[in-house]
Order: C-alpha cells, then sequence, then structure tokens
C-alpha cells in the first residue's frame, strides 16, 4: 500500500493579526454597549433602585467588579451606582417591603463583596454609602406610584446581611490604603454601636481579635487606636464578655494592649490620650478576670503593678520608664483602675509573686493610714493627692487589702498589717473635724463621718482572722482588739439606727470577728467577760421582727447566736453571766418567733449550753406569751420538721407504719439509687440535714419525765423522739441490708440472722410506741368523754336553775301586781308605752315571750378541756304564770273591783 504524506500548512501571520484586530474591534464595541447600557440604566434610576429590582442590579454590579480588574471603565460604572445605593431604596407597593426583604439583604451582602475590588475610589464610595445610611438623605422628586422605603429598612435589613463581617475580614487587604482603612473603621464603629446583632455577627468573624490585632497599625491621625478601642467597647457591652474575653486572651492581643497602653501612659501631651489610655485599662481589667489571659506572659502584668503602686513606692525596674503622676482626675481614675486591676489578677498564682517583689502590701498599707499619719510634710511647690482624691484612695485600698491580705499573709505579717489596721480604727472612733466627703463607690453613707473607714477596716480585719491563722489573731488579742470591739459596739448601742445599713454591717462583721477569735480560746473567752455578754443581749432582745427588711437585720441576728456559741458557750464564768441575766429565756424567744432558717443554729447554740447544769431549770421555767413550754415548743417544732419531710403520720401524729417509722420522702427517693462507698448513706445524711437530731439531743439533756406544759399529743410527739436513736440505727441497718443486696453480696448465715434481727427489733419497737400511742390517744379520749358529761351536767343544772328562777321571778311579780293596784296601773303604763314605742302597729298587743334553753347535740373536738366541746342549744317560748293571771283580770272586771274594795 503507497504511503500517504500529508502536509501541514503554515498560517498566515497577517491573517492572525486580522482576526485578532476583528476580535479586539468586537470586543470593544461589546464593551462600549455594555457601557452605555449600564450609563442608561443608572440614569434611568437617578432617583433610586426599585426593590424588586435589586436581585438584578446586585447581578449586574458582581459583573462590573469582575471586569473593573481588567477594565478600568467599569469602575466609573460601580462608582456612579454606589453614589445611587446612597439614596432609599423605592417601593411600588407597601408589602414590597416584607416581598423583597430577601432580596435586598443579598443585594447588602454583594455590595459588602465589592470590597474585593481594590481601586481605592471603589472601596472609599462602598465605605461612604453604608456610613450614609445612618444619615438622613434629601428625598428626590419622585414619579407617580413610587414611595421611598423607611429609613430603618435598610438598617433592619443589613443586621441580617454580611456585610459587617465581609468589611472586618477587608481590613487586611487596606494596609497600602490607610486613608480608607480608617473610614472602614469608623463605618465598623457605627455598626457596632447600632444593633447587637451587628456585634455578633462581627464577633463570629473574630472581630475583637482583629481590631486589637490591627489597633497598632501606623496611623499620624492616632484616629486608628481611638476607632478600634471604641469598637471594642461596643463588642463588650452588647456582646458575650467571655466570648470577647476569649479572643482577646492571646499573647498577641495582649501584647498589642500593652503597646497601645504604653504608648499613651507616657505620652500625655493631649487629653485624649489619657482618656484612651483608661479606656484600654478596662479593657485589659476584663481580659485580668479571665484565667486564660497572658497578662504575666506578656510581662504586661508587672508593668501594671508598678504602676499602681506609684508614688506611694519607686520601682527601678527597667521594664517601665521613669513616670509620674499629675495628679489630675483622669490620673485618679487611673488609679483606682490600677488598684481595681490589682484583686482581678490576684487569683493567678504568679501575679501573686509579682505582688510580693514589688511589695505590693506595703503600699496599701500606706494608703490606708489615717490623713494625719500620712501626710507628711509636702516641699513647696511639690504636687499630691487632694484631700478627696486621699479619701477615695484609702477607700480603695481598704477594699483592695480586703481581698489582698489573706493572699499575701507573710507580706501583711512582715509591714505590721495589724497595727496599721487597729491605729486606723482607733482614729475611726476618735472624734474631730474630720468631714468624710462619701463621692466614691466605697464611701456611700459615710458623708460627714469615719464609717466608711470603719466600714472597710473591719471588712479587713474579718477577712484576715477568718484564715484562722493562730500568730496573726494572737496579735490581734495582744494588741487587745477584743476589748476595742467591744467599746465600739457600746458606742454604736448609744446611738441605735435601725435603719443604717452600713451600722447593721459592721456591727455583724464585729461579731464575727470576735466570734473567730475567741472560739479556739478559753483566756479569750474571759477576755470578752460582762462586757460582751451585754452587747449579745442587747442584741437578742430586738428580736426578729425586721428580719425581712432587707438592711441586715437577717445577718445581725444570725451573728448575734454565733457570738453566743463561740464567745460565750464553753467558759462557765461568761456561762453562768448570760443564765444569770436569763439569756437562756431570750434565746428561746429567738426560737418561737424566728423563721426556719434561724433554728438550726439556735437550737444547736442551746445543746451547747446544756452541758451546763444550770441551764435546764432555766429551759423548763421558759414560758412564751401565748402559754406553754419549752418542751411544747420543741415538740411542735418537731411535727413541723415531719410534716416539711413527709414522715408518714397518723391524724393523731402517731406513727402509721411500724416499717417505717421516721423514713422521710427524700430517703424513699434517694433509697433508689445507690451511693459511693466513701460517702455516708441517706439515713446518716439527713442527721445533718434537718432539726430532729438536735430536738432529740436536746431532750436527752432535759429528760423524758415531769415535762411542763405538754398535751396529750405532744406525748404522742414525745414517744417518737425518745426512741428516735434506735429507729435511726434501724434505718442505718436496712440501709445496709439493702446496699448488699444490690450489690448481690450475700452475707453469711450468722451475719444475715443479725441483719435480720436487727430490722426486727426496730420493726417491734414501732409497734410497741404504736401500742403506747393508742393507750394515750384513748386516755385522751376518755377525758375528753368525761369532760363532755361534766359540761352536759353543768349545762343541765344551769338550765333547770335558770327555770326556777324564771318562774320564782314571774310568781313574785304577779303576787305585787295583784295585791297593790297602784302598781299593776303603773306596771301596764309602762309595758304599754314600751310596746307603742319599740313595736309595730300590727304587734303592739302580742304578749311578752320568756325562752328556756335545751341541750340538743354536744361534738368533740381535738382540742383539749372545754374547748373541745361544742355544744347546740335550742330555745323554747314559755308564757308565764302572771300573764295567764293578767287575761283572767282583763276577762272578769269585778276582780278587781273586788282587789280595788279589799284595799
Amino acid at each position: 500500500m503507497d504511503s500517504l504524506t500529508v502536509h501541514r500548512r503554515k498560517p498566515d501571520i497577517s491573517e492572525i493579526r486580522n482576526r485578532a484586530s476583528a476580535k479586539n474591534r468586537q470586543e470593544v464595541k461589546l464593551k462600549e454597549r455594555h457601557l452605555f447600557v449600564l450609563k442608561k440604566l443608572l440614569k434611568r434610576n437617578h432617583i433610586g433602585f426599585l426593590l424588586k429590582e435589586l436581585s438584578g442590579i446586585a447581578k449586574i454590579l458582581d459583573i462590573c467588579a469582575e471586569r473593573a480588574k481588567d477594565h478600568p471603565e467599569y469602575v466609573l460604572i460601580l462608582c456612579e451606582a454606589l453614589k445611587l445605593c446612597r439614596l432609599p431604596f423605592l417601593k411600588e407597593r407597601t408589602s414590597d417591603e416584607l416581598t423583597y426583604a430577601q432580596d435586598t439583604i443579598d443585594f447588602l451582602s454583594h455590595m459588602g463583596c465589592l470590597m474585593r475590588v481594590s481601586d481605592a475610589e471603589v472601596r472609599q464610595n462602598l465605605v461612604e454609602c453604608v456610613r450614609s445610611f445612618y444619615s438622613c438623605v434629601v428625598p428626590k422628586l419622585l414619579l407617580d406610584g413610587l414611595q421611598q422605603t423607611s429609613t430603618s429598612y435598610r438598617l433592619q435589613l443589613l443586621e441580617y446581611s454580611d456585610l459587617p463581617q465581609t468589611f472586618l475580614l477587608s481590613m487586611v487587604a487596606l494596609e497600602n490604603q490607610p486613608n480608607i482603612r480608617l473610614q472602614l473603621l469608623h463605618t465598623l464603629q457605627l455598626l457596632s454601636s447600632s444593633s447587637d446583632l451587628n456585634c455578633a455577627a462581627l464577633l463570629c468573624a473574630r472581630g475583637a481579635e482583629t481590631i486589637c490585632l490591627h489597633m497598632n497599625e501606623a496611623d499620624p491621625s492616632g484616629q486608628v487606636l481611638i476607632r478600634s478601642t471604641e469598637i471594642l467597647w461596643n463588642l463588650v457591652e452588647r456582646c458575650n464578655k467571655e466570648e470577647v474575653t476569649e479572643q482577646l486572651s492571646s499573647l498577641e492581643c495582649v501584647v498589642s494592649l500593652k503597646e497601645a497602653f504604653l504608648h499613651h501612659m507616657l505620652n500625655k501631651s493631649q487629653p485624649s490620650n489619657v482618656q484612651l489610655r483608661n479606656d484600654l485599662l478596662v479593657i485589659t481589667s476584663l481580659l485580668a478576670e479571665s484565667p486564660k489571659s497572658q497578662l504575666v506572659e506578656s510581662f504586661f502584668a508587672r508593668q501594671l503593678v508598678i504602676f499602681a503602686i506609684s508614688p506611694e513606692l519607686r520601682s527601678h525596674n527597667a521594664l517601665v520608664p521613669d513616670f509620674k503622676m499629675d495628679f489630675s482626675l483622669e490620673d485618679m481614675k487611673l488609679k483606682k483602675l490600677l488598684l481595681n486591676l490589682l484583686v482581678l489578677m490576684s487569683s493567678d498564682f504568679a501575679a501573686q509573686q509579682i505582688y510580693k517583689e514589688e511589695r505590693v502590701m506595703l503600699a496599701l498599707l500606706t494608703l490606708v493610714k489615717p490623713p494625719e499619719a500620712s501626710s507628711a510634710p509636702h516641699r513647696s511647690g511639690s504636687r499630691h493627692w487632694s484631700a478627696l482624691q486621699g479619701e477615695e484612695l484609702q477607700l480603695q485600698a481598704l477594699a483592695t487589702l480586703a481581698t489582698l491580705a489573706p493572699i499575701l499573709l507573710d507580706d501583711y505579717k512582715l509591714y505590721q498589717g495589724n497595727a496599721c489596721l487597729l491605729m486606723l480604727l482607733d482614729w475611726c472612733v476618735v472624734p474631730d473635724s474630720y468631714f468624710g466627703q462619701g463621692q466614691s463607690f466605697h464611701s456611700i453613707g459615710g458623708r460627714g463621718s469615719k464609717k466608711a473607714q470603719m466600714r472597710l477596716c473591719i471588712r479587713a480585719l474579718r477577712s484576715i482572722t477568718s484564715l484562722c491563722e493562730e500568730s496573726v489573731n494572737q496579735d490581734l488579742c495582744d494588741q487587745g482588739i477584743i476589748s476595742q470591739l467591744l467599746g465600739i459596739l457600746n458606742q454604736m448601742e448609744e446611738s441605735p439606727d435601725e435603719d443604717d445599713a452600713i451600722a447593721l454591717e459592721v456591727i455583724a462583721d464585729i461579731q464575727l470577728i470576735l466570734s473567730t477569735l475567741c472560739e479556739p480560746d478559753m483566756h479569750r473567752k474571759e477576755l470578752f467577760g460582762s462586757e460582751g455578754v451585754e452587747m449579745v443581749l442587747h442584741f437578742l432582745k430586738k428580736g426578729t421582727e425586721r428580719f425581712y427588711s432587707g438592711l441586715g437585720h437577717n445577718k445581725l441576728i444570725l451573728s448575734t447566736v454565733d457570738c453566743v456559741w463561740s464567745c460565750i458557750v464553753g467558759c462557765y464564768t461568761t456561762e453562768d453571766y448570760f443564765l444569770a441575766k436569763e439569756g437562756t429565756f431570750l434565746l428561746l424567744d429567738l426560737l418561737s418567733t424566728s423563721p426556719g432558717c434561724v433554728h438550726g443554729i439556735v437550737l444547736s447554740t442551746l445543746l451547747e449550753l446544756c452541758d451546763n447544769p444550770n441551764t435546764l431549770s432555766h429551759i423548763l421555767s421558759w414560758r412564751p406569751s401565748g402559754g406553754g413550754s419549752a418542751p411544747g415548743l420543741l415538740l411542735q417544732m418537731w411535727r413541723q420538721e415531719e410534716e416539711m419531710l413527709g414522715v408518714a403520720r397518723d391524724p393523731h401524729g402517731a406513727i402509721a407504719d411500724p416499717r417505717r417509722p421516721i423514713l422521710t420522702r427524700s430517703q424513699q427517693e434517694d433509697a433508689q439509687h445507690s451511693f459511693p462507698a466513701h460517702s455516708p448513706g441517706a439515713a446518716v445524711l439527713e442527721l445533718s440535714e434537718n432539726l430532729r437530731s438536735k430536738i432529740y439531743s436536746i431532750f436527752c439533756k432535759i429528760g423524758f419525765q415531769e415535762l411542763p406544759g405538754l398535751t396529750r399529743k405532744d406525748y404522742v410527739t414525745l414517744s417518737i423522739i425518745r426512741r428516735y436513736l434506735d429507729f435511726k440505727v434501724g434505718e442505718v441497718w436496712d440501709e445496709i441490708s439493702q446496699e448488699l443486696r444490690e450489690g448481690g453480696v450475700r452475707p453469711i448465715s450468722p451475719d444475715q440472722k443479725a441483719l435480720s434481727s436487727i430490722c426486727s427489733i426496730t420493726e417491734d419497737t414501732a409497734r410497741r410506741v404504736m401500742e403506747d400511742q393508742r393507750s394515750i390517744i384513748e386516755l385522751q379520749q376518755k377525758e375528753e368523754s368525761s369532760e363532755e358529761e361534766l359540761l352536759y351536767t353543768e349545762i343541765t343544772v344551769n338550765s333547770h336553775c335558770k327555770q326556777k328562777e324564771l318562774a320564782a321571778k314571774s310568781w313574785d311579780n304577779y303576787v305585787s301586781r295583784t295585791s297593790n293596784y297602784e302598781v299593776l296601773k303603773e306596771v301596764k303604763a309602762q309595758r304599754e308605752k314600751c310596746s307603742s314605742s319599740s313595736k309595730p302597729e300590727d304587734s303592739r298587743n302580742r304578749p311578752t315571750e320568756h325562752v328556756i334553753g335545751h341541750v340538743m347535740t354536744v361534738e368533740h373536738t381535738d382540742d383539749p378541756g372545754l374547748e373541745g366541746v361544742n355544744v347546740k342549744l335550742a330555745s323554747t317560748n314559755i308564757k308565764s304564770a302572771s300573764l295567764n293571771n293578767e287575761e283572767t283580770m282583763t276577762r272578769d272586771p269585778e276582780y278587781f273591783s273586788t282587789v280595788s274594795i279589799g284595799d
């Protein structure tokens, strides 16, 4: 087969050029046609875009944005279109706003995507367009049938678009366009300050982190940092603070904040720099609350601590150049923010080490000194804090000391913190010419006095003593704090103010300090002495009338009872004095009138007092104002407690189920759950969760026999209390058996027999108690029956006696009228006069009726004695003999003539 040879023809160069030229001409014509149509479209919409056309306009803008990369002519079209977007959108119908809402949202999102166009003019027009949404635009002349959308329409739909997030993400692409970046920050500030949804959208795009990382970029005007700080503020105020803190807690963000803060800390040439410095410190304080913040790792924490101790102490640390306070209002705010920052960072162990190295405790103790002690002579021309500023800083330092002193206890002892606070406390009670201004948060209620200083000083001492550090507490006692605090309480008692919440707080804190100091040491209880007992009695007598006033009376009552327990109980000298002053009676009065939340601590205190043999007679001799006795009160509380716990009882208060004599509702529910081996069971936990164990222990002290003021119902309850320990032991063994069954453990035969015996003994005990209760109830019923019969007899006898008296009186009246005619006329005239004045005309001739009562029914209630008997009486009308005789006299006129003749 012959081979075929194919020759390829080389293209003609001139032909290729002609084709390219034709193609270019065609593209130019097409582009010109596009531009012509676009210009015509923009001219047609010179008054604004219709809502129904927004979806098509969005597609056109996207195409123009893509072509603007290679064809600059489309940039002008985009700019003109964005200028038209500043005008309100147009609608043909009112319903168009709702109908085309989603199209509007998509259009706004497409607008944000135009930031991808690198041309500066497009970006500037876009930013200005969005910013114009927040300003009023003069409406243009509209065509017939068209209306402008409301001013808030675009802003509302803007919240649901992607435009805020797109603007935020485009900040990275504006590094070479600082002017547009500044305008973009201004726009983001408007977006974040006007809407919570916009802030949430920015935060979802990690807006806090992005803004913080770019806040220190070069900017001669300084507006970038100001705008960035405002945006961060808006995010903090309008969004989840935890999420904002999480984004700002990275090391890069902390370093950025540190650089910005230090720059404005050391450059105070303009007032705006000083304000911005304080704003940055507030944001830093927010970071300090987070355990994930990198303040220590970035060395920012140490720098802040050094600023915080200035000017009280001078640091030579190279991290911070020489810094001097101007003692201005802004510096005052800075100082207070730094002191607050010390509290916020105190939970970090690394920050605590910085506090020790930089002598923070010494600086605080310097600030809290009394004014005359801390005011050294100032050199002429030297500047310092004013009196008002010094007061605010003193109070702020005291509040800070209350938090830091327990943490920096070694430094507190090293710099003699006890002596400093006690000296301040002495200054607080000594009258002088000092006048508190009371213009800060910590000085509320202290205007014109030293009450604010005393309040915070006492609070600091309370936080120190609550650590129960023996060396610190002993040092306080050696310096006479017990007598000093008692003197303050006596001084406050001389001018009591029941509505002063600060005074009540100070008194309660002092009592807590005394309780902490005296509880472990007998000698301190002796120092508490009779003066302390008198103080406690004074506050116990106030009662619980204002317990729920909201001013702190509830805390005062609890601290007073705790003071009895810790400062009096255990020392026979103070106990006997307390009993001699009827302190037990006051505790029982408090127990009878206080709400349930106080019963536990009062019962515990009474139980501890029962170790003193003199206490029992006081408890048994107490009588409340409404009648009864202390045992009766305890039994009533037992019944109320069991009713609240859901213990099964019959209508008479007796045991309803011998297998569960004292089982509560919660124990029955917990029986379905298993407890870990290292934790106690429900029967044991129940002992500390209610009052029954305390009441049982008190009865074990005062006994179960010959108790005064008890009713039969009380005796029914008392029979349960007497066997409470036996029942509780049975519950514990029953729980053990149940746990063994649930765990699939079978005890050996002797153990199984012992468990069965214990359970049966408990049930037998409950049945014997039920028999005793039944006999008590039957005896009560017999007594009620006998009282009922006695009452019935008394009523019958009284009825018969009354009937005889009426009959005798009727006969005497008859004799007097028949024996003396004048008396008869006088009685008749008087009767006619009374009848005519008090009775209707038709009833004046009605004869006088007499009534005799009869017993119909007798009913019994649960109340003891005669109060438990309800008697129903019936009345019967009788006609006296005198009336019959009078009728006879009326019918026989000769009888009257005979009597008159005889006379």
